[in-house]
C-alpha cells in the first residue's frame, strides 16, 4: 500500500489538474421531479453522468476520483428507494466491472458493507479483484459511507492494534493508515451538485485543505463541459496549505504547517 502523508503536516505537491477529485453527486431527485418522473429515474440517469465523469478524469489525466454514492444517513429515505439503489447497485455493478478492467480503471469501495445483501458484498469483492492493478485511475465508491464512521473506525483500529497506547501517543501519523482512503492522496478538488453547500459527513478527515467548489448544476446533467469548468476554476486558485502568497511567489515549498489558510 502507497504511504500518503496528510496535507496538514507536509506539503503535497501543486498542479494545473487535480491529482485526486471527489464528488457528492447531488440533484438525482429532484432532476426527475423538475420533468414529472420519479425520483428513482434521476438515479438511473446519475449513473450515465457518472460515465461521462470517469471517462473525462481519465482523459485529464486525474489519478483518484471517489464518488458518494450511498451515505450511511440515505437509510431514512424512503423504503422503495432505498430498495431500488441497493438493486442499481448491484446493476451497475455487474454491468460495469469488465468495463473497468478492460479501460485500466482500479475499483475500490470504502464504508461500512456489513449492512448491506451477501451478494452485494460478494459482488463488491469480485469487482475489487478483477480490477486490481488497473493503472489509468482509482475509482473509489463510498457506499454506507459517513466521515464520522471513518475517523471511529480508525482509531478502533488503532487502539486494537496498539492495546497500550498512551493518549499522548496518539497522532496523525499513527491513526492516518486506519482510515479508509489511506491508499489514496488527499482530494485535491471536492465539488458538490445540486446547489447545496455543505460537505455532509463526506472524507471530513482527508478534506482539511481539499479545494470546494459548489455547482447549482443538478447531478445528471454534469458532463465533461462542466467538470472542465470545476477545473478551470481549481486552476485559478491559489493553494497555500498555511504558507502565505509571498512565501509561494519566493517558492518556499516545505515552510512547517501553521494556521493561516
Amino acid at each position: 500500500m502507497t504511504k500518503h502523508t496528510s496535507s496538514t503536516l507536509t506539503v503535497p505537491e501543486i498542479s494545473a489538474i487535480p491529482r485526486h477529485v471527489a464528488i457528492i453527486m447531488d440533484g438525482n431527485g429532484r432532476w426527475a421531479s423538475k420533468r414529472f418522473m420519479p425520483r428513482v429515474a434521476g438515479h438511473a440517469e446519475g449513473l450515465r453522468a457518472v460515465r461521462k465523469v470517469v471517462q473525462e478524469c481519465v482523459t485529464q489525466g486525474v489519478e483518484y476520483l471517489t464518488i458518494f454514492a450511498f451515505s450511511s444517513e440515505n437509510w431514512r429515505r424512503p423504503p422503495e428507494e432505498v430498495g431500488f439503489l441497493m438493486k442499481l447497485f448491484l446493476k451497475s455493478l455487474s454491468g460495469e466491472v469488465s468495463t473497468l478492467a478492460e479501460n485500466k480503471i482500479t475499483l475500490r469501495m470504502i464504508g461500512d458493507l456489513s449492512r448491506f445483501d451477501p451478494a452485494i458484498q460478494e459482488l463488491v469483492k469480485f469487482s475489487e479483484e478483477k480490477t486490481a492493478g488497473g493503472q489509468r485511475l482509482t475509482l473509489t465508491v463510498a457506499a454506507n459511507y459517513g466521515g464520522r464512521w471513518d475517523i471511529l473506525q480508525a482509531m478502533q483500529k488503532c487502539v486494537a492494534l496498539h492495546p497500550n497506547l498512551k493518549p499522548e501517543q496518539v497522532s496523525e501519523a499513527l491513526l492516518q493508515p486506519h482510515l479508509s482512503m489511506a491508499y489514496a492522496p488527499e482530494p485535491d478538488l471536492f465539488i458538490r451538485t445540486g446547489g447545496e453547500q455543505r460537505v455532509s459527513n463526506f472524507l471530513l478527515w482527508q478534506l482539511a485543505y481539499t479545494e470546494l467548489y459548489f455547482t447549482d448544476t443538478l447531478w445528471p446533467d454534469f458532463d465533461e463541459v462542466e467538470l472542465r469548468k470545476a477545473f478551470d476554476w481549481f486552476g485559478q486558485r491559489e493553494r497555500r496549505f498555511g504558507r502565505t502568497s509571498a512565501q509561494l511567489a519566493a517558492g518556499v515549498t516545505a515552510e512547517p504547517m501553521s494556521d493561516a489558510v
